[in-house]
């Protein structure tokens, strides 16, 4: 298994990518900034998981009658690689769970995948396979989850989360949102707050061609997803831009005027950052990084820059803080 780590600086391929993005023009609603992604070439050799469950190409189920919280089984029946991104949230079995990483899944492949669970009062089948909830995790519970999986990587070699901070996250996300959940779901607080989410949606329209979006909210750049294909992120747009409203939604901040410096700052600081390279459990090589003010990750196949996704560590020390007070006024 490849598993380098220590004060290596990001790989060239990286920093190449990071530095060939080019910037769309600022969208802007409800207290957070939206700036379209793009990158030259473009090529759509691999499925999503929305094109390969509505195709009945994959088939992902618990991994056995009993189950097990952290693991699945997918069987990609399909004759080319599927992507699933970390924070993709699968819906049925016996709970719901998150992906704990990016996946490249190898073609005509079974593979068991490292999960989350974001359903803590359910442990009990309502279907005998997964299907695609239509949602990626809150941000803050992808970037933590990022943190947790980088340690459990350095220490075990796993990509494992802190089972319990997902679930401390999803209860401090409800309460926020003042949603209510029978099995204390993530999902829920989605459906919930679907009429205030689909105004984001509405106010961020994918754009031709774009392969990825930079968010700003309350004057700081919270993060950054980039995927190869302008078509597969087409159908990752939805669920990426609920991710990050669903924090614009709770904050209730203000827009930032000062967009071009906060965003040249924080890139700049993504390509200084120091790596860690890990085998996939798919295709590919699994990138973990982190600069003075970011946090990050990426899939590598074939030296290509299939996924990356990075974090502002700030923001995080931020949310960190605030949620551990907010947790003691419940004590």
């Amino acid at each position: 298994m490849i598993n380098f780590w220590g004060d290596y600086i990001m790989d060239g391929i990286m920093a190449d990518f990071i530095g060939e993005v080019e910037l769309g023009k600022v969208q802007e609603f409800g207290g957070m900034s939206v700036i379209p992604l793009f990158t030259a070439g473009d090529s759509h050799d691999y499925l999503t998981l929305k094109e390969a469950m509505e195709a009945n190409l994959i088939t992902i189920t618990e991994l056995d009658q009993q189950g097990m919280v952290p693991e699945l089984k997918v069987k990609n029946h399909a004759d080319i690689p599927v992507l699933i991104l970390d924070g993709e949230e699968l819906a049925g079995a016996k709970q719901n769970r998150v992906l704990n990483t990016t996946i490249l899944l190898k073609e005509k492949s079974e593979t068991v995948i490292p999960v989350s669970c974001t359903e803590q009062g359910r442990w009990r089948y309502t279907t005998p396979e997964f299907k695609d909830s239509g949602v990626v995790a809150a941000h803050r519970i992808r970037r933590s989850n990022l943190e947790t999986v980088c340690h459990s990587l350095r220490v075990s070699g796993e990509y494992r989360s802190d089972q319990r901070a997902v679930w401390n996250a999803i209860e401090d996300l409800s309460d926020e949102a003042k949603v209510k959940s029978e099995t204390r779901a993530m999902r829920d607080v989605y459906q919930n707050r679907m009429r205030d989410l689909n105004e984001y949606l509405e106010s961020f329209p994918s754009q031709a061609g774009q392969k990825g979006l930079l968010v700003v909210l309350d004057g700081e750049v919270v993060g950054l997803d980039l995927v190869s294909s302008s078509q597969a992120y087409s159908l990752l747009h939805e669920k990426l831009v609920k991710s990050y409203s669903m924090e614009a939604i709770l904050r209730e901040g203000s827009s930032s005027e000062e967009i071009s410096g906060l965003v040249g700052s924080f890139l700049e600081d993504v390509k200084a950052s120091t790596e860690e390279q890990h085998a996939s459990v798919g295709y590919g090589v699994d990138y973990r990084f982190e600069g003075n003010h970011s946090v990050g990750s990426s899939l590598v196949y074939k030296d290509q820059v299939i996924h990356a996704a990075f974090f502002s560590k700030d923001d995080l020390d931020q949310d960190l803080s605030s949620y551990r007070q907010r947790r003691s006024y419940r004590l």
